[in-house]
C-alpha cells in the first residue's frame, strides 16, 4: 500500500477527524442531554458507549478506506463488487447532510459577527429573512467549499492544525471564565454532573448510545475518506483513541462553559432549553446580561461554535468531492464548486422552511408536517448513519474477516495489543453491529410512535434507490482511486 496524496501528518489526520466530529451535538446537545439525563451518571454511559461503539466502528470504517486508498465506493468495491452500493449510501448521507447543515453553520456565522450589536431576540427576525438567511448560507458554503479545493494537506489539514487549537482555546477560555462567576456555578455544575443514578432508564441508555454514534460523525462516509488518505506514518488505532477523547473532553468542556453561565445569569433557563436552536435563543439573553465584556464573550462563542460548523461541513464535502472528482476524473475545484452549488440550491427552500415552521412556529414550507431540516436531519441521523455504520461493521466482521483485518491494520503501520484484537474480534462481529442495530430499531420506533412514516419511507427509499443505481450504473464500470486526483 502506497499513499499517493493525503495528510502529511498524524496530528494533522487527528485534529482533520476529531474536527469532523466535534460539532454542534457536541457544544449543545452533549451538555443539555447530560444535564437531563443524570448528569455524571449520563457521562459514564456515555463513555462506556463511545468505547463499544464508537471506538470499534471508528477503527473498522478507517481501515476500510486506509485499504482501498479510494472514495467510499471503490473502497466498498475493493471488498466485494456486490457492496459497492454501500459505499454508494455513504456519499449520499453526507450530500444531503450538507444542505441543511449549512444553515446553521450560516446562523453561526450571522451571530457572530453580530456579537456587538447584541443578538439577544433576534433570531424569530432573522430566521425569516429570506434573503440574510440564503446569504449568510452561502458565505458558509463558500469557506468550506473553499477549504476543500486547497486539497487534503494544504486544505483540510492546514485549516484543521490552525482552527482546532483555536477552538480548543476559546472553549477553554469561556469554561474558566463561567466557572469564575461565582453565585450559581455550583448550581450549573452540579446541574450538568452531580450523578443521580435514580434517573437513569432505558431511555438514558439510548440517548447515551445514539450522542456516541452521532457525535463521533460515524455512519457518513467521513471516516472511510479520511482513512483512505492515510499511510504508513499515521497508526489508526492510537489515532481512534486520541479523536474520542478529544471528542469527548470538548463535549464536556462546552458543559463546563455553558451551565454554569446560565445558572449564573438566568437560573431558571436551565430546564427549559430543548433542541439545537436555543443555542440562538438562551445564550444570547446570558450574553446581553454581561455588558460589553458579554459582546466579548459572545463573539468568542460563536466563532468557535462557528469554526466547529466549518470543520465538520468540510468533512461532509470531501466525501463527496472525493467520490466525484475520482469517478468522473473532474478537477477537485470543479467538483467543489459544483457540489456547493448543488447543495446551496438546496438548502435554500431548507432555511426558509427552518424559519417560519420551526422558530416563527406558522404556516410555511413544510415536508409532511415537519420543517425541512428538522425532516432531513430525521431522516439522516435517525435512519441512514446507523444503517451506514452497520454496513461497516458487517464489511469487516463477517466479509473480510476480523482476523484478516487486524493482520492487514497491523501491516499498513499501526499497532494493536493482543488484548484488543481479541476484543475488536469479538466486538465487531457481535457486540458492536447489536448495539447499532438496537439504536436503529429505537430511532425507527421513535418516528413510528411519532407517526412520521414519511422519514422512514424517505430513508429506506434513498437506500433502495442507492443500490439500484449502483447496478445499474456503477458495479461493472470504474469508480476511482486517491491516485486519480494526480491525473487533474
Amino acid at each position: 500500500m502506497t499513499k499517493k496524496n493525503g495528510f502529511a501528518s498524524g496530528i494533522g489526520f487527528i485534529l482533520a477527524a476529531a474536527g469532523s466530529a466535534v460539532g454542534l451535538g457536541n457544544l449543545w446537545g452533549f451538555p443539555y442531554k447530560t444535564a437531563q439525563n443524570g448528569g455524571a451518571a449520563f457521562v459514564l454511559i456515555y463513555i462506556a458507549c463511545v468505547l463499544l461503539i464508537g471506538f470499534i466502528t471508528m477503527i473498522s470504517e478507517l481501515y476500510i478506506g486506509r485499504r482501498a486508498q479510494a472514495n467510499a465506493v471503490s473502497a466498498y468495491k475493493v471488498v466485494n463488487k456486490n457492496i459497492g452500493w454501500f459505499g454508494l449510501v455513504a456519499v449520499a448521507i453526507p450530500a444531503f447532510i450538507i444542505c441543511y447543515y449549512s444553515i446553521l453553520g450560516g446562523w453561526t456565522l450571522k451571530f457572530t459577527v453580530n456579537s456587538f450589536n447584541g443578538n439577544a431576540g433576534i433570531l424569530s427576525t432573522f430566521s425569516v429573512n429570506t434573503f440574510e438567511v440564503i446569504a449568510v448560507t452561502g458565505v458558509f458554503l463558500l469557506i468550506s467549499a473553499g477549504i476543500i479545493m486547497g486539497g487534503v494537506e494544504k486544505g483540510i489539514e492546514k485549516m484543521s492544525k490552525i482552527l482546532m487549537p483555536m477552538l480548543f482555546v476559546i472553549i477553554v477560555c469561556i469554561a474558566i471564565y463561567s466557572l469564575t462567576l461565582g453565585e450559581g456555578v455550583k448550581e450549573g455544575l452540579s446541574f450538568f454532573l452531580k450523578p443521580d443514578f435514580s434517573t437513569v432508564t432505558t431511555k438514558t441508555i439510548l440517548v447515551a448510545m445514539g450522542q456516541a454514534f452521532y457525535s463521533l460523525s460515524l455512519g457518513m462516509g467521513i471516516m472511510i475518506s479520511y482513512g483512505s488518505y492515510t499511510g504508513k506514518e499515521i497508526d489508526i488505532t492510537k489515532s481512534c483513541a486520541m479523536i474520542c477523547i478529544f471528542d469527548t473532553i470538548v463535549a464536556l468542556l462546552a458543559g463546563l462553559a455553558i451551565f454554569p453561565a446560565v445558572a449564573h445569569f438566568n437560573p431558571e433557563l436551565l430546564n427549559s432549553s430543548q433542541g439545537v436552536a436555543l443555542m440562538f435563543i438562551i445564550l444570547p439573553e446570558v450574553f446581553e446580561s454581561l455588558g460589553f465584556i458579554g459582546k466579548i464573550v459572545s463573539f468568542a462563542f460563536f466563532l468557535m461554535v462557528t469554526i466547529a460548523a466549518v470543520t465538520s461541513v468540510v468533512s461532509l464535502l470531501e466525501v463527496v468531492t472525493q467520490f466525484i472528482l475520482q469517478k468522473y476524473q473532474v478537477n477537485r475545484k470543479k467538483a467543489a464548486a459544483g457540489i456547493m452549488i448543488i447543495c446551496f440550491a438546496v438548502s435554500i427552500p431548507i432555511g426558509i422552511s427552518l424559519g417560519h415552521v420551526a422558530i416563527l412556529e406558522e404556516d410555511g414550507p413544510a415536508l409532511f408536517g415537519l420543517d425541512a431540516l428538522t425532516f432531513f436531519d430525521l431522516v439522516t441521523n435517525t435512519v441512514l448513519m446507523p444503517v451506514c455504520a452497520l454496513f461497516a461493521c458487517i464489511t469487516v466482521g463477517w466479509i473480510i474477516k476480523p482476523e484478516r483485518a487486524v493482520e492487514e491494520i497491523e501491516a499498513s503501520g499501526s499497532t494493536m495489543p493482543e488484548w484488543l484484537k481479541k476484543v475488536y474480534s469479538v466486538m465487531i462481529r457481535f457486540v458492536t453491529p447489536a448495539l447499532i442495530l438496537i439504536v436503529e430499531i429505537s430511532g425507527v420506533r421513535g418516528e413510528i410512535i411519532a407517526k412520521d412514516y414519511a422519514v422512514i419511507i424517505v430513508a429506506y427509499g434513498m437506500i433502495i434507490i442507492c443500490a439500484i443505481i449502483y447496478f445499474l450504473f456503477f458495479k461493472n464500470s470504474y469508480t476511482g482511486m486517491n491516485a486519480d486526483e494526480h491525473k487533474n
